[in-house]
Order: structure tokens, then sequence, then C-alpha cells
């Protein structure tokens, strides 16, 4: 059941069976770590060997088509449903992936492991340690939970940026060498602009003068109340922000926000969920992306603005200087947390910039130029050469 297998590939490697848990992708808002669990599982296994197997898992579901991913097997269907799965793993009970030599959790809903099996798990940010209050108490109280039982389980743990690296280490003090920084990519489908892009503009009724865009879910810790109050200001560009997201949790109410605050009626417009076609054509007509987040792990939609050429207004959330391409950086502009003045004049200094052809091509270079070493075919990599080290030292350990 657990450990590497010994049958050789024709490379000489032994075949590994990875199974990944899907369940995120199932989720009613499945968010950030839901797009990042199904593009890791794509990912990893148009990156399989010839004698690797993927395999994917979830709790039981009638439909399972959101985490149906080409080249995976399954999901297999665990035998409790989600809520009862949750529970039972953060007890560190319940049914486990049965077959893997490696098991990966994509998020904090980690399984039991047994049999040798080894484990590694994605942490994405120390938001229930730094910024509890942009989550609910329940929330919080989960979170840590699971990511203690993580450290204390885990043969590896994936963190994306050095960022979260440096804050998960205060705060839950890994073992050396156990954590490992694997960042994101963009996804090819919402790099390259569909060739349809013109009649989903129009469908889409994006603004022919340029607009400012956000992509969030809509929660408390994604800072949107801090955009409103940014167009609100006499500093501001007279462009519509254009918001992309699911609501989430916390009751956030654009439009009531945008009325209380004297924004006419069409300066902010909610596009709901987007598919990758709509995003690409979304993203690579804005002007400016803002990013006015209160806590990130990483900002999949700042490295996404970028790869489009689409400069980002981001707060000095580490993590959003991090993948802007650090410090000074002529990706992105950095304002601070909560600072509605300072977003106003950096969403207007790009707008004006961009009424200069020339300057707006410069800072396209360098935007493209920050991320272009962003992809998941590297991420898939990565991760494959994480497992077969796990299995390799699993292999050295019997032996001895």
């Amino acid at each position: 059941m657990g450990g590497a297998r010994s049958t050789p590939g024709c490379d000489g490697v032994a075949g590994l069976r990875l199974g990944l848990v899907l369940e995120q992708c199932l989720a009613p808002v499945p968010g950030g770590t839901g797009r990042y669990t199904h593009e890791l599982a794509a990912a990893v296994a148009a990156a399989a060997g010839p004698d690797d197997r993927v395999a994917g898992w979830c709790a039981w579901h009638r439909d399972v088509a959101a985490a149906t991913i080409p080249g995976v097997v399954g999901p297999r269907r665990l035998p409790l449903p989600r809520r009862l799965l949750a529970e039972a793993w953060r007890l560190g009970s319940g049914p486990g992936l049965r077959k893997p030599d490696v098991v990966h959790a994509p998020t904090l809903l980690v399984p039991p492991v047994r049999g040798g099996q080894r484990l590694v798990v994605t942490i994405h940010d120390a938001v229930p340690w730094t910024h509890p209050a942009t989550l609910t108490p329940r929330g919080v109280r989960w979170h840590r939970r699971m990511a203690e039982r993580a450290i204390a389980a885990a043969d590896a743990v994936v963190v994306p940026t050095e960022a979260v690296a440096a804050e998960l280490v205060r705060y839950l003090h890994p073992r050396p060498g156990q954590m490992h920084v694997i960042g994101e990519g963009v996804a090819d489908s919402v790099r390259s602009v569909p060739p349809d892009a013109a009649q989903r503009a129009r469908r889409l009724a994006l603004p022919d003068g340029g607009y400012l865009l956000t992509l969030a879910t809509l929660e408390p810790r994604k800072g949107l109340d801090v955009a409103l109050a940014a167009l609100a200001r006499p500093e501001a560009p007279g462009l519509p922000l254009l918001v992309a997201g699911r609501p989430g949790w916390g009751g956030v109410d654009l439009p009531s926000q945008a009325a209380r605050l004297g924004l006419s009626a069409g300066r902010v417009r909610l596009l709901g969920h987007l598919d990758d076609a709509d995003l690409a054509v979304v993203l690579a007509r804005a002007t400016a992306l803002l990013m006015p987040s209160r806590s990130e792990g990483f900002g999949l939609p700042v490295v996404e603005a970028l790869a489009h050429g689409v400069p980002a207004v981001v707060t000095d959330v580490p993590a959003l200087v991090e993948v802007g391409g650090g410090a000074g950086s002529a990706a992105v502009l950095v304002v601070a947390v909560d600072d509605a003045a300072a977003l106003a004049s950096a969403a207007a200094e790009i707008v004006a910039e961009a009424a200069d052809p020339g300057r707006r091509a410069r800072r396209a270079q360098a935007c493209r130029a920050a991320v272009e070493h962003r992809s998941w075919a590297s991420v898939a990599a990565t991760c494959w050469r994480l497992y077969r080290s796990l299995t390799a030292s699993a292999a050295a350990s019997r032996v001895r």
C-alpha cells in the first residue's frame, strides 16, 4: 500500500502513485485555492512519467464534474459527505486515500495517511494568525488546528512564497527542510486571448475607454471597501471599476457601499464568475489591476494581470510585493494597506501613463518580464522532484 513501487519505468525510475485531494474544486465557493487545486492537478498529471499514476479523491458528492480533470483518474469518492469528512479529518480519523504512495493535500483538508504513505500539504497563507479578524472565528480555529496537524504529520509542506514561509516559521515551527517554496503559474487558458475576443468584449459590455479591474472573492480580506473609497476620492481616475469574482462570506455588498459613497451608477460593475476565455479578454483590455488586499499568501490575479502586460496596484503585503517582482519592480505600484488615498493616486498615475503609447509599452514589457518564469509546467516539474525525493528517502529508510 505505502512506499514507492519497485518496478522501474523505462527511464529507470520507479513509477509513483500520486493521490490528490480535489475536494476544494467542489466547494460552494472554490476561490483561489480551488483554482490552485485544479491547475496543480492538471499540471502534475501532464508531467507524470509513463509508469506514474495520478488519481483524485473527494468527499461523497452526486456530481463530481468540477473535480474531473484530464489525466487524473477519478475523482474517487470517499464514503462521507463534505462536512462529515472535514470533521473526521480534523480529528485525524476517517477514511484515507487507500492506494497512493504520495498523498498531496492542496489545502488544509488533510487526510490521515497509513502504511508508509508520504504526505505533502500546501499551506497557502498565515492569515489565521496574522489577520484573524478577516476570517470567521470558526474558520480561524479550523485553519489553525489543521495547519498544526499538517506540520506534525506532513513529510513536506509546500508554500507559495518566501513571505508565507517566513510567517509560518514564526507560528508553526516546521522541521528543518520540511518547508518548500513552490509558487503558482498562469493557466494557458488565461494567458491566451481567444480568437473571438471582440465578441466576448461586446457581450460583457467592456468599456472602450479603459477600466480598472479587480479579481477577488467578495469577502472582507480582499479590501474591496478600500477600492470603492479610493474611487470616491477627487484624485481618482474617472474610469469604472469592474469586479470579477464570486460572493464569499461577510456580506460584502459593493453596490450598496458604492451608493453610500456617492459613486455614480455604472462606476462599479460586478461581472461575477468568469470562465477562463472571458477572464483572458477582461484582463487583456484592462488599464490596471487593483489588489487592495489586507493579506495574501500569493496573489494569483497579480500574476495573471502582469502576464497580459497590465500593471497592478498592490498593497504592501509581502507576498504581493514578492510576486510582483519585488521591491522596486516596474510591474507594480505598492501602497499601504487600507490607504484609499494612496490607492487612488497610484491608479491615477497608471491611467495617466496609459495615454502615452511609449510609456505604456515599456510598462507592459516590464510586467510580462516579471512573471515570464511562472508556469504550471514549472510548478509540476518541481512537485514531481519533491514527490520522488520523498519516495526515494522512504525506500532508503527501509533498506537501512
